[in-house]
């Protein structure tokens, strides 16, 4: 028989249990969080049709999706959670209640380049809040405020919220007579990546010198978040650009009002996030100090989410986190607590056969106290079975020899500083 080499395809995280444990706390604070802000849980299938998929056009989403080699042809996995999302709100409108606030935890796949910290399957953690006909511009500020409780969760709370608006920047870019902003916005878009002097150059191909220098000026500013609210609202005349602004200056202080510091609000007239799909607010959240790993939870609002499948108007605000690239990155920098965690904070242990069922019996005992236990069977020395323990990271192990049998005692040890006392049964 041949052996097949076990091994898993590039581009997919697979991890020892002691590292799931860690991404499953991860991923269990978020869900948790999530459910605590009144969100509530959808599940879409991970397989969707192309009509269903494709229905905003292509581009280079549409070739980076994984199709599924059938005789119809016609189903694909899905890329994101927002697409689904659509669907899913539109086949069932008549059974949802508006705002309707969800959140998804699932994974998604793309046809990604093979490369260090880049998956093909990977989880994201999603939350939107989806309107009929309007939605309140509170909830745009609601969203950022659930992210910093999950980082403060994760002890990550020096973070900064960068947030802008899309109307704002349409706004700006009319009173120049840029018509055609998609390279522009795509241009501003890399300028953390290209640095500022490339900015410019490319700015300049696409308009000329003197609007390229404007918008630099524009986009690059070290006021506080008050003081360019001033100047903002000052700034233009433009409906839509003073639109924006009242939006922008409405977020930021309902997110101050929501409990986030205005240290962790930076409004970065630089960000614009997905050049089509967004409309109003967009943010990006980034870790202090650990910039160079981009953005650790992004969004925005849109018009219509919708639009693609129903004539209802559904306007929405939503933020995704990443979590596979985030567990990935978090761990690359030494940044998370992978200390040994176990499931079981006491794990039994007979020196031999004939005291199994007198183990058995203090694990019976234990459960239904509510603790965290378990048994170990196995054969072999007591060597063996106590680092069978100290390599699972057991608290507190319970020794049962025939002294214990014979007295109805057992003797417990504590791992950590070796301490170990004999007690009676009937104290269990």
């Amino acid at each position: 028989m041949n052996i097949v080499k076990p091994s898993t395809i590039a581009g997919v995280m697979e991890l020892l249990p002691k590292e799931q444990l860690v991404f499953d706390n991860i991923k269990n604070i978020v869900e948790e969080t999530y459910k605590k802000y009144q969100f509530m849980p959808i599940d879409t299938p991970v397989i969707e049709k192309n009509e269903i998929l494709f229905a905003k056009g292509g581009g280079e989403t549409e070739k980076q999706i994984y199709e599924i080699a059938s005789d119809s042809k016609d189903m694909s996995l899905r890329f994101d959670l927002t697409v689904p999302l659509a669907r899913y709100v539109a086949e069932h409108f008549q059974d949802l209640n508006f705002p309707f606030k969800r959140y998804h935890i699932g994974k998604v796949y793309r046809g990604e380049r093979n490369q260090k910290g880049r998956y093909r399957e990977f989880y994201q953690a999603d939350i939107d809040i989806i309107g009929h006909n309007s939605l309140s511009i509170y909830n745009d500020a609601l969203l950022p405020r659930v992210i910093f409780e999950i980082f403060e969760k994760l002890n990550f709370s020096d973070l900064t919220f960068k947030i802008n608006n899309r109307k704002l920047l349409n706004g700006f870019f009319k009173s120049l007579g840029i018509e055609d902003t998609t390279d522009v916005l795509r241009t501003i878009d890399k300028k953390d990546k290209i640095g500022i002097e490339k900015t410019f150059d490319e700015l300049v191909r696409l308009t000329d010198e003197e609007k390229a220098r404007t918008i630099i000026e524009f986009i690059e500013n070290e006021d506080s978040n008050e003081e360019l609210l001033s100047k903002l609202f000052d700034f233009s005349t433009d409906e839509l650009f003073l639109e924006g602004v009242d939006e922008l200056n409405k977020v930021y202080t309902y997110m101050v009002d929501l409990g986030i510091p205005d240290r962790n609000i930076k409004i970065d007239l630089a960000i614009t996030r997905g050049l089509d799909y967004y409309t109003s607010t967009v943010y990006e959240t980034f870790i202090n100090g650990y910039e160079k790993i981009g953005s650790v939870c992004s969004g925005g609002r849109y018009e219509d989410l919708a639009s693609n499948f129903s004539k209802q108007k559904l306007p929405g605000v939503g933020m995704s986190i990443g979590l596979t690239r985030l567990f990935y990155q978090l761990q690359e920098l030494g940044l998370i607590d992978e200390k040994i965690k176990s499931l079981t904070d006491i794990l039994i242990i007979p020196m031999d056969e004939s005291i199994n069922e007198y183990g058995i019996e203090i694990l019976n005992k234990l459960r239904e106290a509510g603790e965290s236990v378990d048994i170990y069977l196995e054969s072999g020395k007591f060597k063996k079975k106590m680092n069978y323990a100290d390599k699972c990271g057991i608290k507190r192990v319970i020794i049962l020899g025939e002294e214990e049998l014979s007295k109805r005692e057992y003797s417990i040890k504590d791992m950590e500083t070796g301490e170990q006392v004999s007690k009676k049964f009937e104290e269990l």
